[in-house]
């Protein structure tokens, strides 16, 4: 019985098989490298056509206006006066404000309460207080 298949692996054609494994990294290389390469293409135009003053997204998220640049770092204002520094790789795309795409805030007319560090000092005194004492805390109502 094995005398027979030994036999008939003998006797067939081995181009299919040699074929199918040439596919292979052809496959691999249409499906995974030639793409990658594509979107490194796109990011080195993206980081040489970046100019001062453009406004930005960086891939964690921040949008704000280049400022200058150093070598491989970009200097980015995200709020008056608040710079900070990234990696020109970080930056992700340009943000189109020909289309409305720009990071303004919204204000609708409320604003968030501001918390003072000598409040956040004063209420852990509090409880740490209550908590030696077995006291609960009085509303002052």
């Amino acid at each position: 019985m094995h005398l027979s298949l030994i036999l008939a692996a003998e006797n067939s054609n081995p181009l299919p098989s040699l074929i199918i494994f040439m596919l292979i990294p052809v496959a691999m290389y249409f499906l995974l490298i030639r793409p990658q390469r594509r979107r490194q293409r796109e990011a080195v135009a993206l980081q040489r056509a970046i100019e001062v003053g453009d406004e930005v997204m960086t891939t964690s998220g921040v949008y704000g206006f280049i400022t200058s640049f150093e070598g491989d770092i970009a200097w980015l204002e995200i709020d008056d006066n608040v710079q900070i520094r990234i990696a020109k790789q970080s930056i992700q795309r340009k943000v189109d404000t020909a289309k409305g795409e720009t990071a303004v805030p919204i204000d609708d007319g409320t604003k968030a309460k501001q918390t003072k560090i000598d409040d956040v000092s004063a209420d852990t005194t509090k409880t740490a207080d209550t908590a030696k004492t077995g006291d609960t805390p009085s509303t002052g109502d």
